[in-house]
This record gives C-alpha cells, sequence and structure tokens, in this order.
C-alpha cells in the first residue's frame, strides 16, 4: 500500500478546462496559462470541480482507474455529484450498518426524525412570518412495525405538510 493521496485538486474559477495529456493532468485557464500535475507523482486525493468548468471524458477515466474522487459542486459550493471507482468498497461499511439500523430501530427512529425535522423547519417558518401553524404530533404516534408500511405513512406525511407550506412559497 502507497502513501495516502491527501492533495485535493479544486477547480473553482469559471471557465477553466482540466483534461490530460501525457500522463498528466492538465488546467487551462480562460486566459490560456497551463498547469500541469504529472499523474504518477502527484499526491492527488480528490478533485473539486465547481460548476462553470470543462472536464474531459478522458481524465475522468483516469481519475477512476486511479481511485481519485471526484466531487462536483454548484457554483456556490453546494455537492451535487461525486463520482468514485467502480471498484471502490467503501460504501460496504456504510451499509451494512444501514441493515443493522433496521435490525435495531434505529433506522425507524431516524426515518421519523428526518420527516419531524423537516415538518418542523417548515412550521418555525410559517410561524416566524404569520402564515399558518400546525402540529407535527402525528410523526411521533405513528408506530408502525412493517417497513413499508412506515415508509408510506411518512411519506404521506411529509407531503401532506410539504403541500401546506408550498402554499405560502413564491417561486
Amino acid at each position: 500500500m502507497g502513501r495516502r493521496k491527501e492533495v485535493k485538486l479544486v477547480i473553482d474559477s469559471y471557465g477553466n478546462y482540466l483534461g490530460m495529456e501525457k500522463g498528466c493532468i492538465v488546467l487551462k485557464d480562460r486566459k490560456g496559462a497551463v498547469t500541469r500535475y504529472p499523474l504518477f507523482e502527484a499526491e492527488i486525493g480528490e478533485v473539486i470541480l465547481k460548476s462553470g468548468n470543462m472536464v474531459s471524458t478522458g481524465l475522468l477515466s483516469s481519475l477512476g482507474f486511479w481511485e481519485i474522487d471526484v466531487l462536483i459542486t454548484t457554483r456556490n459550493g453546494q455537492p451535487i455529484a461525486m463520482l468514485k471507482n467502480l471498484e471502490d468498497d467503501s460504501h460496504v461499511k456504510t451499509r451494512i450498518c444501514q441493515y443493522e439500523a433496521l435490525k435495531n430501530g434505529k433506522g425507524r427512529y431516524l426515518a421519523k426524525q428526518f420527516v419531524a425535522g423537516k415538518i418542523e423547519g417548515q412550521r418555525s417558518l410559517l410561524r416566524k412570518y404569520g402564515l399558518g401553524e400546525y402540529s407535527i404530533g402525528q410523526v411521533e404516534s405513528i408506530l408502525e412495525p412493517d417497513l413499508d408500511v412506515l415508509r408510506r405513512k411518512l411519506l404521506h406525511l411529509e407531503g401532506k405538510y410539504a403541500k401546506y407550506y408550498l402554499k405560502f412559497c413564491v417561486f
């Protein structure tokens, strides 16, 4: 096992091009300046691309081959996509924890908390502007052992409250 790659290559200004030439990651800015990062020497562990830049599919293939993660964000830095090598199995641990949460009840508890939190946030905003009020006690009162039924009931409540909340939103 080699050294851990810890360098992040962040492409966050507008109009850059990121590509691959002769074993190097090549960054061309909109003024024409070129920066090269030798793929074999660099300790790049992650590439972060903000919206407004261009990237070659050849480079994306090479990054995947070398197990370098690619994070794609909005102009404001909000993550929207992650590209990983297909053989990356780091998600296995997460999946095992999710299965265990189904067995021991934590999954049901968390699902209810997520829905209650979303509804409470909407309720607080409506209350702040005097636009309406409703109770979220229905979420806590759901005691359903069947996961499919629990999911349907939570989605129904979430949709019901979202419909009420969205009546006051202007787009």
